[in-house]
């Protein structure tokens, strides 16, 4: 019985954990994007590659900038070997450089780096709360999928339980960085109210999540202008808002009192002669917003009119110090991580040990019934009713405390000998 206990720690189950990471430290979206996996196949390609490997448990993480599989496995899954099952139709030649920059963690590292994935000290924004969700739903997604077990379950648990400390007892989010974020941080700085007319120009993406962000938080006044129209009606239809063709700008006489801006056009769009036909009269002081690279508007319209101007140089300057702020957060947010790892840690090998010890009661039922039907069968089989019954209660008395106390014993001796190696 004792060599089946001890066998169970020749190998500590951290010596079993590892994590791929294809991240934007090394790689570029395209590249990332080649290792994406649609939801209607993961259960799929995800559950052949497990089976193929012969691995206990694994996770699959996709996010705009990362790729991440979390492996349980007793033996050591080279990356080439994970991208030549997993993903056979990307090119020899496409496959060689995602392994040169891939990153691969083992054992405590690992953990290390599941935990500062989702305190997003490792994200390419310091600080987006974002990730702890896409974590929370790789898990969710992996486990429906059968493809996760006991160990990335209590791994996943302790990642987000952690990160959410983080979030609460730093300031690592607190301050802003994403240009859309500030832009609505200034606008309620300057007390614009939610039935103010939002006047639109560009539907692409940064005016899109701008949209999609102020209706959210309660705008519901919009009218957007744009060079595709098929790209405005679906603007306009999302946050139900009225579209125009980018070509009626100079005819719009419907007032406004923002007017945010963020085009591809390669010279100003809204010079003083457009923005006072804008206006029609209005002598109100107005709001821009202008996130286009470069400015759609023409610094004489600023120099022309009082207005409330966030250009992205001002936002952007905002970004660049808040992202100072949470920066000088995350020798605080280490601290809390390097406790996670060692609480972890000593999680593990407290569950490694009940995993273990599961065996004793089987083994001490088995040693009693071989006692009863083999051993002293003839004995018991001469002694009286009175005399049986009473030798029965014994055995099972010994046999609970047997179990109880001395594995009590053995649970803390074994713990304390693999905190002292």
């Amino acid at each position: 019985m004792t060599h089946d206990i001890c066998s169970v720690f020749k190998r500590h189950v951290l010596e079993t954990l590892y994590i791929h990471a294809f991240t934007h430290h090394n790689l570029d979206v395209n590249q990332i994007g080649l290792l994406h996996i649609d939801a209607a196949d993961q259960e799929k390609r995800l559950g052949a590659a497990k089976s193929h490997f012969a691995c206990k448990e694994m996770m699959f993480l996709s996010t705009c900038n990362r790729v991440e599989f979390t492996i349980v496995s007793d033996q050591n899954i080279t990356t080439e070997e994970l991208l030549f099952v997993l993903y056979p139709e990307v090119s020899t030649k496409n496959q060689k450089v995602l392994c040169e920059k891939s990153e691969v963690f083992t054992q405590s590292a690992a953990v290390r780096h599941a935990l500062s994935v989702a305190s997003s000290i490792d994200s390419m924004i310091v600080g987006e709360r974002e990730i702890i969700t896409q974590v929370r739903s790789a898990f969710e997604t992996s486990r429906s999928q059968g493809l996760t077990g006991d160990f990335i379950r209590l791994l996943t648990r302790k990642v987000i339980e952690t990160a959410k400390k983080v979030y609460t007892e730093t300031n690592i989010a607190k301050k802003p960085v994403s240009v859309v974020s500030l832009a609505y941080h200034k606008l309620k700085s300057l007390n614009i109210s939610l039935d103010a007319r939002i006047l639109i120009v560009g539907a692409g993406l940064t005016n899109t999540t701008m949209c999609k962000f102020l209706k959210k938080h309660g705008y519901s006044n919009f009218v957007v202008f744009n060079r595709s129209v098929q790209n405005g009606n679906k603007l306009a239809s999302d946050i139900r808002g009225e579209a125009f063709p980018l070509t009626e700008l100079n005819h719009y006489r419907g007032g406004f009192d923002v007017l945010l801006t963020c085009t591809g056009a390669n010279k100003h769009l809204i010079d003083v002669s457009i923005y006072k036909g804008l206006l029609n009269g209005d002598k109100e002081r107005k709001t821009i917003i202008d996130i286009a690279i470069p400015s759609d508007i023409d610094p004489l319209v600023i120099d022309s009119f009082e207005t409330n101007y966030v250009s992205i140089d001002y936002l952007q300057k905002v970004s660049d110090d808040n992202l100072k702020v949470r920066g000088a957060e995350v020798s605080q947010v280490q601290k809390i991580l390097e406790q996670a790892l060692i609480a972890f840690t000593q999680l593990t090998k407290e569950r490694n040990v009940e995993i273990a010890m599961k065996e004793v009661p089987k083994q001490v039922k088995e040693i009693r019934r071989a006692a009863v039907s083999e051993v002293f069968k003839s004995d018991l089989e001469n002694m009286d009713a009175e005399t049986r019954e009473v030798f029965d209660k014994v055995l099972g008395y010994v046999e609970k405390k047997y179990i109880s106390g001395p594995m009590k014993l053995a649970k803390e001796i074994i713990l304390k000998n693999n905190a002292s190696s």
